[in-house]
């Protein structure tokens, strides 16, 4: 099995939308339990990983420049991750499809983990 990382991207429009009322937030948390449940009971979650804030810096180039923002020149930010365990690239794309950010215009980047040697 190879580890893969889940990064949720939306914009912060649709991520407000998603949340703009208790009773919207509520669906919208009550579907994305319900994913998390079904991957664990097919054994591929493998940490269900942390819904990350709009702030942020941005700190790069050879000056280590610091700029607003945890976005790279997009209008879609990385809202959080999750780590999984698949056979391949298609069957963690394949179990990506089902995530609920894709339902509100968002998008599931999926990427394998490189293993380090120590």
């Amino acid at each position: 099995m190879t580890e893969f990382v889940l990064l949720y991207r939306n914009t912060l429009e649709a991520r407000r939308e998603s949340h703009g009322s208790p009773e919207k937030a509520q669906q919208t948390m009550k579907k994305w339990r319900a994913w998390f449940d079904d991957m664990s009971r097919k054994g591929c979650l493998k940490n269900i990983g942390q819904p990350l804030d709009d702030a942020g810096k941005v700190v790069g180039g050879k000056q280590r420049s610091v700029t607003d923002g945890p976005f790279a020149e997009t209008k879609d930010v990385v809202g959080g991750y999750s780590l999984i365990e698949a056979r391949s690239l298609d069957e963690a794309v394949q179990i990506a499809s089902a995530c609920p950010i894709i339902e509100i215009g968002g998008s599931v980047e999926v990427r394998p983990v490189m293993q380090m040697n120590a």
